[in-house]
């Protein structure tokens, strides 16, 4: 890459970081007062889940699949890890571990907010 490309890619970075309503992690970002994948994806909280541990597993993690931690990335602040029932890593808020929605197709989808009453909109 030439300097000037990489010069234009730096600013960029930096102008994406300032931007209000974006917090960058590691793993998930906040936008427009929820928590969302690298991909936009919309994150959810499980009310089954308890003390940190994940209660959807199987099946359920079919449909919700979890926020997965990968080797390397660090927690920090709310953000932590917890194990699951399978050994593997998952993110979790405050807490609360994170899952995706296999029904939502694009970023910014929200079809599993409220579904069967114990699964809701992940939020800082």
């Amino acid at each position: 890459m030439t300097r000037h490309t990489l010069s234009w890619m730096a600013l960029i970075s930096a102008v994406a970081l300032a931007l209000p309503g974006v917090v960058l992690a590691d793993h998930a970002m906040e936008k427009d007062g929820m928590l969302v994948d690298h991909q936009g994806m919309t994150l959810y909280t499980f009310d089954k889940d308890d003390g940190g541990k994940s209660m959807c597993n199987g099946e359920c993690a079919k449909n919700w699949p979890p926020l997965m931690a990968k080797e390397g990335e660090k927690a920090e602040g709310k953000w932590m890890q917890i194990k699951r029932d399978d050994g593997t890593m998952q993110w979790a808020y405050d807490g609360k571990p994170l899952y995706t929605f296999i029904k939502d197709k694009k970023a910014g989808d929200k079809t599993g907010d409220g579904k069967m009453d114990v699964w809701h909109l992940a939020k800082p």
